[in-house]
């Protein structure tokens, strides 16, 4: 009887000993196996926010071992050093400056971005420049000597106001330059401290619309020869529609440019994880939509439109499944 009990024991002792090297083992499996993803978007009066915020629930919902969260930056720029320092693992930004960090231009002319790739071109962005009525300013050229938002620093924003100005003949000598958030720059027009404003983003803009919804402004519009001219000199500037009616009190159409806001990823992350990411991207299209209107424009048919960096191979994956 004694040895029976003895063997009884050591058995539950072997039992109970295994029992907690699996839950350990559990526990450790878990922790290596959960994928921690930040994702780079730009200021929360922007559209890049709340399309960050709905790619962080996608990707939640529906990709195993994966933890993702938005984080509100200064955009386009911003986000590619983000990328380029391993801070982030996905990022939203201009297609314009995805090329030139990846060609090592510009901004990025003394550290090419080399661990970038693409998953998919997201929607167009357009290039409004927001002025009050009451400012006496109805082209490019009348901002001379006026008080106008340019950006953020280093943002996309900033590089587009930058490029326009210089087409038109204008430097920033020859403005009163703010560089702005989107909510700065809203906020500043609504208190008259600034006459205009640039803004890239997807339409309608949050911060636009606050505006609107307070005092009297308009759009500046661009003819067909200049939008021609940029595009010949910026290939990324193409010609687009602001429909009538976008914003409160603006009641005509206005031709304005265009890039693409693109989403980027850092390289080293797995075939297997984006390719399970660009999946549920595009396979959940409605949480995005219902996050933001601009995400109707997130479609499998247009992901590759406008990408100026070589995608990376989950996604790649991805597309020639589907396509």
């Amino acid at each position: 009887m004694i040895m029976k009990k003895t063997g009884l024991v050591v058995v539950s002792i072997l039992v109970l000993v295994g029992l907690v090297l699996v839950g350990f083992s559990s526990v450790g499996q878990t922790a290596e196996e959960t994928t921690y993803i930040s994702i780079a978007t730009g200021g929360t009066s922007g559209t890049y926010y709340p399309i960050g915020g709905a790619l962080a629930k996608v990707i939640n919902e529906n990709v195993a071992n994966a933890n993702a969260s938005a984080q509100s930056t200064g955009a386009s720029v911003t986000n590619t050093r983000l990328i380029a320092h391993q801070k982030v693992e996905l990022a939203i930004l201009q297609n314009d400056i995805a090329s030139y960090a990846v060609n090592g231009e510009n901004q990025f002319s003394e550290a090419p971005v080399t661990n970038m790739k693409g998953i998919a071109t997201l929607y167009p962005e357009i290039i409004q420049i927001v002025v009050r009525e009451d400012a006496n300013i109805s082209s490019i050229k009348d901002l001379k000597g006026k008080k106008v938002a340019v950006g953020a620093p280093g943002s996309g924003v900033e590089a587009n106001a930058s490029q326009i100005l210089k087409f038109f003949g204008l430097t920033y000598d020859d403005i009163e330059e703010d560089f702005l958030s989107f909510g700065e720059a809203a906020s500043r027009l609504k208190d008259r401290q600034i006459d205009a404003a640039f803004l890239t983003a997807g339409i309608p803009t949050a911060a636009v619309m606050d505006v609107a919804a307070t005092q009297d402004i308009n759009l500046l519009n661009f003819t067909d020869e200049e939008i021609e001219s940029l595009n010949k000199k910026h290939p990324f500037l193409t010609g687009v529609v602001v429909p009538a009616g976008t914003y409160n009190g603006v009641d005509n159409s206005v031709k304005t440019i265009a890039l693409k806001a693109t989403l980027v990823v850092e390289a080293s992350l797995s075939e297997e994880l984006v390719y399970n990411i660009t999946k549920a991207i595009f396979e959940n299209r409605d949480t995005l939509i219902a996050a933001h209107a601009r995400a109707r424009d997130i479609k499998v048919e247009t992901a590759q439109d406008g990408m100026t960096v070589e995608l990376h191979s989950g996604a790649q994956k991805y597309f020639d499944e589907v396509q």
